[in-house]
């Protein structure tokens, strides 16, 4: 269901980078309009699901039924003193890191630095957005496949994406661009979101979901705030937006090794303690 939900991000990401550019760039329409027509249409959508989604009346208490763990809940320890839950933050924000410097800087990146023109900016910057959508539904498939293998398919698909956002600026050939940011999206953030929900609602205290999501996207939103101001002060002080790209790689590479060797580690741990559960049990 996340990955359903965040193709309808998606799509409207996709169609506001080719509506956008078609009128401003290829028809030549002051940009501050589209700014009043987006907000009514935010209204619109507020309205319809006030109208719609009714919340589900809460369920009356069951007699005999499991009482609630005091200690099952959000703390500063369950939050910050998991080294899973604080690796769950670290890739998230390099994920986000990425993603947020593509959907800001992106298209001037292709305007300024490859040459492309008009509604082509619109529409190759939308590749990213629509090729997504498969991504996220196929991965999140995959994951709920194969529960235990969660943390390596994201480890996988950020190497993926490292190499292909590498790719995207190294090449010359602008198809071969095209190529790549359509790899990206197929394998970028919206394939990553699903999976790494799922993650941090098994580890995750199950009194304190909402504090722990609130912490996570912190972490995420966070890298909105970040990238795209980094990536500015990049581009004003060498004139090209390479070095945001670059810096963008490298978090994800660093971030995705720091999960790598968390998993090991819990990994190792959880073999260790299951050896001695089966020696306590021969004895």
């Amino acid at each position: 269901s996340t990955a359903i939900i965040n193709s309808g991000s998606a799509l409207g990401m996709a169609l506001g980078y080719i509506g956008s550019s078609y009128m401003v760039k290829g028809l030549g329409w002051d940009w501050r309009p589209l700014i009043y027509v987006t907000g009514a249409l935010i209204i619109i959508v507020v309205i319809a699901f006030a109208k719609v989604i009714k919340e589900k009346p809460a369920e009356k208490a069951v007699e005999g039924t499991k009482e609630k763990d005091p200690n099952d809940k959000a703390t500063m320890k369950t939050l910050f003193g998991d080294i899973r839950m604080v690796s769950a933050y670290v890739i998230y924000f390099s994920v986000c890191y990425g993603y947020y410097m593509i959907v800001t800087w992106l298209p001037s990146y292709l305007q300024m630095e490859r040459g492309f023109q008009g509604a082509a900016i619109g529409f190759a910057s939308a590749l990213v957005a629509f090729a997504s959508v498969p991504g996220a539904l196929l991965f999140s498939r995959l994951s709920d496949k194969f529960k235990h293998k969660k943390i390596m398919v994201v480890i996988l698909l950020q190497i993926i994406a490292a190499v292909t956002l590498y790719l995207t600026v190294a090449v010359q050939n602008n198809e071969l661009l095209i190529l790549f940011l359509i790899m990206y999206g197929f394998f970028g953030k919206l394939a990553v979101d699903p999976i790494m929900i799922s993650y941090v609602a098994d580890i995750a205290p199950k009194q304190g979901y909402s504090t722990t999501f609130g912490v996570f996207n912190f972490f995420g939103m966070m890298s909105s705030v970040v990238a795209p101001f980094v990536t500015g002060l990049i581009s004003d002080a060498t004139g090209s937006k390479i070095l945001g790209f670059y810096l963008a790689i490298g978090i994800i590479i660093v971030c995705t090794a720091f999960l790598f060797f968390v998993n090991v580690k819990s990994s190792r741990r959880k073999k260790v303690e299951a050896n001695e559960q089966d020696f306590k049990f021969s004895k």
